[in-house]
């Protein structure tokens, strides 16, 4: 008989497994995780299926398939998500699912313009992975960004919105009005309103150590899949900002203790006041301020971190097996090559930031001043985290989303051909 959930089977610590556990968590699908390490019913399943041998981590799905260390983008097929375009053609793409893209995607469906939505991840961006979001508007109980997701993508593809995910846009073509996107399966489509909401990738420490083991201890952003393997155990959280409270919050809930690591001297230059008053209520929450991490140690998997006080330069090495960092991120848009113009950071530049003394840019071809959230090219919009300006807020990022809409309207109105 075969098992009705897909299982996964492999070691906590090995770096493709945490791959594919978050994926499956990011993307809503429902798995039950065997730690080779942890549990003996994880080796008996590999005997019974005559997997003994194989290349580790093992996914079984429900149907009875086995994929040895799948790729994403294998397992994303085989698990009959929707990842080729049905079309060549729409009147509005939107690259990325964070909230602004789904925003986009909601409002551009349910008023009538073709839409589709491209995702290189799992809708929901870095929102996605927050624990609980407390202060977006009419959810006073709070919201997981996860939730959150699922339910805006819930609406959009109800209003008939197409969503092609795990899929990335590799390239932009523009051609008069037409834009054309390369995506990472080799297709491409076309479209005349062209919205980007990629967001922020997670910025990296460059500690040494770390990118050797991430994965294998060392997590970028919360990482909730491996929030039960952290049960018991001591947790350290690296950043000041609100995801790195989020953070620290959801993992009390599992861990014995929890320190946050703060190079500043408190948490309220960058985080909420509530998440502050929460991280203060809670018992096995530590702050550490004016520390920073110098070296992560371990052979095949996270063992110990050194500190520095930045104030009295004395350092030491604690014991660590979880170390999960919030440290903020950098636009992500290389795709989009000079297409648009952006400020010194890389953040893209829209509406009234693109002038310079009140005069445009000087390749903007047409007489009227770019919309509010137009880039250099026109018909191209910028929204969310990505853009110079933006306020780094969910709520935020929904309203630029649904605003880009409108513009999308207006521009499609003056360019109809």
């Amino acid at each position: 008989m075969k098992d009705p959930s897909l299982r996964v089977v492999g070691h906590q610590w090995a770096r493709d497994a945490h791959a594919i556990k978050d994926f499956l968590g990011r993307n809503q699908v429902a798995f039950r995780w065997l730690d080779l390490d942890r549990t003996r019913q994880a080796g008996v399943i590999l005997e019974r299926e005559g997997l003994t041998g194989a290349a580790l981590p093992v996914v079984l799905l429900p149907d009875g398939t086995v994929l040895e260390d799948p790729s994403l983008e294998a397992l994303a097929e085989h698990l009959g998500m929707h990842m080729h375009a049905e079309r060549t053609y729409y009147d509005v793409a939107i690259v990325g699912a964070g909230p602004a893209g789904l925003a986009a995607a909601v409002y551009g469906a349910s008023e009538g313009l073709s839409t589709v939505l491209i995702e290189g991840e799992a809708p929901g961006g870095q929102a996605g992975t927050s624990s609980r979001i407390e202060n977006y508007l009419g959810f006073p109980t709070g919201v997981s960004g996860a939730e959150l997701a699922e339910r805006a993508l819930s609406q959009a593809t109800r209003f008939g919105a197409e969503v092609l995910t795990p899929l990335s846009a590799t390239g932009l073509a523009i051609n008069g009005g037409y834009k054309t996107l390369e995506l990472s399966d080799g297709s491409s489509l076309s479209c005349r309103g062209l919205i980007v909401a990629t967001g922020v990738a997670y910025r990296h420490l460059p500690t040494e150590g770390l990118d050797r083991l991430t994965g294998a201890g060392v997590y970028y952003g919360a990482a909730t899949t491996e929030a039960l393997a952290a049960e018991g155990q001591h947790v350290y959280v690296v950043g000041s900002a609100n995801s790195a409270g989020q953070g620290a919050k959801y993992f009390s809930k599992f861990a014995r203790t929890v320190t946050v690591i703060v190079r500043g001297p408190d948490l309220a230059a960058h985080m909420s006041q509530y998440l502050i008053d929460q991280i203060d209520q809670t018992s096995n929450i530590e702050v550490v301020p004016h520390t920073r991490i110098t070296k992560a140690i371990g052979e095949n998997r996270l063992e110990q971190i050194e500190l520095e006080n930045n104030e009295t330069g004395e350092k030491r090495t604690v014991p660590a097996s979880f170390l999960f960092i919030f440290i903020g991120g950098a636009p992500s848009h290389d795709w989009l090559g000079d297409a648009v113009l952006c400020d010194e950071f890389g953040y893209i530049l829209t509406g009234p930031d693109l002038l310079e003394n009140n005069a445009l840019p000087h390749d903007w071809p047409l007489p009227r001043h770019p919309f509010h959230l137009e880039t250099s090219s026109p018909g191209v919009f910028a929204t969310g985290d990505v853009r110079h300006g933006s306020i780094r807020r969910v709520a935020g990022a929904v309203g630029e989303g649904s605003t880009a809409i409108q513009l999308v309207h207006r521009y499609l109105a003056e360019h109809h051909e």
